[in-house]
């Protein structure tokens, strides 16, 4: 899960399949349960003692652990406070005798995730071992992502000591000990998912999830279902019930990313599950309560978009209390020398080879204004570590765009331009370098394809550029 706009280098992989433990002596629940676990497609192990459940956690790495309270030796919940004290990253759902909730209780006092009650329905299991995995998943990145942004330099791996990104410091430790919404604005590319990363693991939620939604990558359709989860047979498909976004992010933080680009519908809904704290699955009677807090960005205009009618304005304002504004690269070009030596430290690594930039290769990433911001700089870098021969990185080393002279460039008066209009000679720029290469385009931007489409069709250049899209 790569953040949609890279200030320092952070990078998470997913998680690889989970590990699934089952223990019962019984060997038809047994059986059940491992091929409940095999079509969720995750790996399985079964055990019908205790002792055997040991050896399997002592011998290779389990990720959960569905256990019968009546395991024979030690029985279920002795099992469950082994693995608590011993296994803490192993989550555990326990299987109980219907009558003995008693115990089931006890048992997620100590710790364990969930419970489920024999006989049980196999959608049940199947859906709590989906939510017990995604919270898993989400845990194990927040674990890579605190220890990242712990080891970089600034403010919780954020890079910049501008005076303009010192301000954005400061707002971000403020707004950190609280749990109102912000909304953070910034041209792509700013790193402004970094800025709410931050946001959360500086403050009191930091060991809670931090769950990111690109809203532009998601199909319209599907956005709802992803936020709010939903039931089984709610539409074609929906084989068993979903948890949604909002409600795996708990007590922690969910992002939103490109809020301008949801649909005018969805957020009427969004709005309510804001102001009401709760929200109904697809297809469900009931509502579930929410505790999460919300944090939302946007490279529109959104004041313009609400008088365009294309957001509402009663869910600007209740996302818009604290509002974080990051600047593009062109105005805190003081910070670019940190980030090179950054990007160049990440790139060399694989290889060893440290990689260094001459002072004119230096001179001529300061002099271009960088229209892709951090996350074009990052791409300029890596390109000229792979393309470059030597330990020291030329001029001739980065980009042909970098290398065009001042008349070239974007037209340099004292009149000020519109941020649209200086966005779309951007774009309309990179179509020309990039020979009409929509896809190139894009990547010379810094920007998503899906971005670059919209943005062509905002301003009624679609025609401009001939080549397909590859």
């Amino acid at each position: 899960m790569a953040a949609s706009g890279t200030e320092a280098v952070i990078t998470v992989q997913r998680p690889t399949t989970a590990t699934v433990l089952i223990v019962d002596d019984e060997d038809t629940t047994r059986n059940l349960c491992r091929d409940v676990v095999a079509d969720a497609g995750l790996r399985t192990r079964t055990a019908s003692t205790t002792e055997q459940a040991l050896e399997i956690l002592d011998q290779s790495p389990i990720d959960l652990v569905i256990t019968d309270l009546r395991v024979p030796q030690l029985g279920g919940l002795e099992l469950l406070k082994r693995i608590r004290g011993t296994y803490a990253q192993t989550a555990v759902i326990v299987l109980t005798q219907y009558g003995t909730i008693e115990s089931a209780v006890e048992a997620t006092r100590m710790g364990a995730a969930d419970y489920v009650t024999k006989p049980f329905h196999v959608p049940e299991l199947r859906n709590k071992i989906d939510r017990v995995v995604r919270s898993l998943e989400i845990d194990q990145e927040n674990r890579v992502l605190r220890e990242q942004l712990r080891s970089r330099p600034g403010f919780g791996g954020l890079l910049g000591v501008s005076p303009k990104m010192q301000r954005v410091y400061r707002l971000i430790e403020k707004v950190s000990q609280h749990n109102y919404p912000v909304l953070i604005l910034g041209e792509s590319g700013t790193g402004k998912e970094l800025v709410a990363r931050s946001m959360h693991f500086s403050g009191p939620r930091q060991n809670r999830p931090f769950v990111p939604v690109d809203c532009s990558a998601l199909v319209p359709t599907l956005i709802e279902s992803e936020l709010f989860g939903y039931v089984k047979g709610a539409f074609t498909g929906a084989l068993h019930s979903k948890t949604g976004l909002m409600e795996a992010a708990g007590n922690g933080t969910l992002f939103l990313d490109e809020i301008g680009d949801m649909p005018i519908d969805l957020q009427a809904k969004l709005l309510r599950a804001l102001q009401e704290r709760e929200i109904k699955p697809v297809g469900s009677t009931e509502r579930v309560s929410i505790s999460t807090r919300v944090v939302a960005a946007t490279n529109r205009d959104l004041e313009f978009a609400v008088r365009e009618g294309q957001f509402r304005q009663d869910l600007f304002f209740r996302l818009n209390v604290v509002q974080i504004k990051l600047p593009p690269l062109r105005e805190r070009k003081s910070d670019i020398p940190l980030l090179v030596n950054s990007f160049l430290e990440k790139f060399s690594e694989p290889t060893g080879r440290v990689r260094t930039v001459s002072e004119d290769a230096m001179a001529q990433l300061i002099a271009y204004d960088w229209p892709g911001n951090v996350r074009e700089l990052e791409n300029a870098i890596e390109r000229a570590v792979a393309l470059g021969s030597g330990p020291i990185l030329h001029a001739g080393d980065l980009p042909s765009n970098l290398h065009y002279g001042a008349h070239d460039r974007l037209r340099q008066t004292d009149e000020v331009l519109p941020l649209e209009e200086l966005e779309r000679r951007a774009i309309m720029r990179a179509l020309r370098e990039s020979s009409g290469d929509k896809l190139a385009a894009a990547r010379l931007l810094g920007i998503g394809k899906t971005t670059l489409y919209r943005k062509l069709k905002q301003y009624g250049s679609e025609s401009e550029s001939p080549a397909p899209m590859n």
